[in-house]
């Protein structure tokens, strides 16, 4: 059943949800340890692996203002070494952008619009490759719609006590089964899941 299901998944593409979170569940991007080389290698590697990027407005403007490389002249000046690969792999990435209220997106996106499922279900049968979802509010979105197919935490060793919480709203339980998990030197975990498909 799983390597069928692995090869459903190559010949649709498969959605990969992507985020930092605090053992209390919190998902706001300051909520966590403070990137170190380890991590941002981490996460340059599953940049990397990603066909296409998948963001809402608030994601993409966010990560916009962070990562994409000034027009003229260097990276800035806060940037460290160790950073410069992931802001390059991101900078250069195809993204995808869902926002109903943005005219236009640049920075190598293009806006979906329509029906948020018809047309991430498309994105997937067309790319035929890994997609990567990243944010709070588009996932919980996407995880309601079944089109999740893989799940990444990396579970920071914090309670943040407040914030926006992971998957907040989710309108029916999603039963997972983990596929792999390893651990950083800073003590996060990344812990990676699959949704237990119902079988007939």
């Amino acid at each position: 059943m799983n390597s069928q299901r692995s090869r459903e998944s190559n010949e649709m593409g498969m959605l990969r949800y992507s985020i930092n979170v605090t053992l209390d569940g919190c998902c706001h991007h300051e909520a966590g340890l403070p990137p170190d080389e380890e991590s941002m290698r981490y996460w340059t590697t599953e940049m990397e692996r990603a066909d296409a990027l998948l963001y809402g407005r608030v994601t993409y403007e966010m990560m916009e203002s962070a990562w994409r490389k000034p027009a003229t002249g260097p990276w800035p000046d806060w940037m460290g070494e160790w950073e410069v690969p992931f802001a390059e792999t991101i900078d250069r990435a195809k993204k995808y952008v869902v926002s109903s209220t943005l005219d236009e997106v640049d920075w190598n996106a293009e806006l979906v619009r329509g029906d948020l499922g018809q047309a991430v279900q498309r994105l997937k049968e067309e790319s035929g490759g890994s997609l990567w979802v990243g944010g709070v509010t588009l996932p919980t979105a996407l995880a309601d719609l079944g089109l999740i197919d893989e799940y990444e935490f990396v579970v920071h060793p914090l309670l943040a006590g407040h914030g926006p919480t992971l998957l907040s709203g989710l309108r029916e339980r999603i039963q997972l089964e983990l596929v792999d998990r390893h651990e950083f030197r800073s003590g996060a975990v990344v812990q990676r899941y699959r949704p237990v498909r119902a079988t007939a």
